[in-house]
């Protein structure tokens, strides 16, 4: 599962990069690192069917026409995948036999006290048991129970980066960053299944496990043909997408650092971190990163947050607007994504009446909250190194600037649009050396101060008591 990256390494990468929010096809020059082409589209869920689950024929669709598009404008060489997490898919000679599971469908909840019993213990698995079907373990065994007949017609189950290199490839696999992904399913010190898939009988349904660097096949030849693509064009097994953020920051490194991975979810790992800190109350596990190798990480929602709280219509504030909300202590205090982050039990409450703010001072506030909820996970990881910012709010100055003056430590924001997709190009990266290059937040920075240090101390106190 450690196997190097494929040598030469192919100039134009086209990465699929399936996001809860949005569907990306993005075409990666390893030569430059830059993205030279890029197309969009929202990830809907459908709620039709036997429960809420992915729109793969969408997905699908948009992929093949994109992939025929990019092919013709700048060219394909290799095909590189990253998803999100919690998401599998049971297939048979046929295709899908259940549609995707939507990992937010409360169903999986319903078997809780059947399911608890045979879970494994976070020792082994270090996943936090989750709501909904956040445990990859808890679908299939909600699936198992209410959709027995469908369930024995699986010939594998595959989780989802590999089902879309299974689609364009007909091998079918799984991978240890996605197993790794709070599933239930894997024992990160061990490297090999855990104890529930044993206990279960999945054993003869599980892909077999191949490394993220690994080539799966090339795209078959009647797609191929449809999109435009040379006779042997190559597809990468694929990875989690907050590791394909964070790849490019361990890549021939050791040394202890924070790589936080934002989007709907903002995830800190902890590279160099010790397990022993991991508390499954608070929304942290291990992940397991492209070699195989767990990381202590911590988590919360904070992209999907960030839109509530802004009413998804942010205005970026100035600097004597933070400097008002700073003022004034208009706090956003956790947490508006319930069953999840370091307080899974808060409810989100706004001081004062969020409908009085206007829309730069509700940004300004949100985004203070985001970043002291991630100084919490660090905090409770004991992560140690410089910050570097992945995804969407590596945009945000004003989140870099308070990451600084909370933490004391350097923070570097990634110039990439996309740090999924250029995490998930270097699989087929030949150098294998870690990329460290950003830029250091420093707008917003002068609207801080000791104002700030005071608001962030009651944001503290009234975190852990309203």
């Amino acid at each position: 599962m450690t196997s190097a990256p494929k040598t030469p390494t192919p100039r134009r990468i086209a990465v699929i990069d399936i996001g809860k929010t949005n569907v990306k096809l993005v075409v990666v020059d390893t030569a430059t690192c830059d993205e030279i082409w890029v197309r969009t589209v929202p990830n809907t869920i459908r709620r039709d069917g036997p429960y809420p689950h992915a729109d793969v024929a969408k997905i699908e669709a948009f992929l093949v026409d994109a992939l025929a598009d990019a092919a013709a404008a700048v060219g394909i060489d290799a095909v590189s995948i990253t998803t999100h997490g919690a998401t599998g898919a049971l297939i048979g000679p046929e295709g899908l036999v259940l549609p995707v599971l939507d990992y937010e469908h409360d169903g999986p909840d319903a078997l809780d006290a059947e399911y608890g019993p045979v879970r494994p213990a976070f020792a082994e698995s270090f996943s936090p048991r989750l709501p909904g079907g956040l445990n990859l373990g808890a679908q299939l065994f909600w699936q198992a129970r209410l959709f027995s007949q469908a369930f024995a017609r699986a010939t594998h189950f595959v989780t989802y980066p590999q089902y879309w290199a299974w689609r364009l490839t007909g091998v079918a696999a799984t991978e240890p960053t996605s197993l790794g992904c709070h599933t239930d399913l894997w024992a990160p010190g061990a490297r090999r299944f855990s104890s529930l898939v044993e206990r279960m009988d999945w054993g003869r349904l599980m892909a077999p496990v191949r490394s993220a660097f690994d080539v799966l096949g090339t795209v078959r030849p009647d797609l191929a043909d449809r999109i435009g693509l040379g006779p042997a064009v190559p597809v990468a097994c694929g990875l989690h997408d907050s590791n394909a953020s964070l790849l490019p920051y361990i890549q021939g490194s050791t040394e202890p650092r924070t790589i936080l991975s934002t989007g709907t979810w903002i995830i800190a790992f902890a590279v160099g971190g010790a397990l022993d800190r991991l508390d499954a109350g608070r929304d942290m596990l291990a992940n397991v990163d492209a070699y195989g190798r767990p990381v202590p990480s911590a988590r919360f929602m904070g992209g999907r947050e960030f839109d509530h709280l802004t009413g998804r219509v942010p205005v970026e504030p100035d600097p004597a607007t933070v400097a008002s909300v700073l003022a004034r202590n208009i706090l956003a205090l956790p947490g508006f994504a319930h069953g999840s982050g370091p307080f899974p039990d808060a409810i989100g409450a706004w001081s004062p009446d969020p409908d009085s703010l206007s829309a730069a001072e509700r940004t300004a506030a949100a985004t203070l909250y985001a970043a002291l909820m991630t100084v919490t996970c660090l905090d409770l990881l004991g992560a140690a190194g410089p910050i570097f910012v992945e995804g969407p709010f590596a945009r945000n100055a004003l989140y870099g600037a308070a990451l600084a003056q909370l933490t004391g430590r350097p923070v570097q924001a990634s110039a990439h649009r996309t740090g999924t997709s250029g995490g998930a190009a270097r699989l087929f990266a030949s150098n294998g050396a870690s990329d460290t290059s950003g830029r250091e937040p420093t707008a917003g920075a002068a609207a801080l101060g000791p104002t700030f240090d005071a608001y962030a101390a009651r944001w503290r106190r009234e975190a852990v008591s309203h």
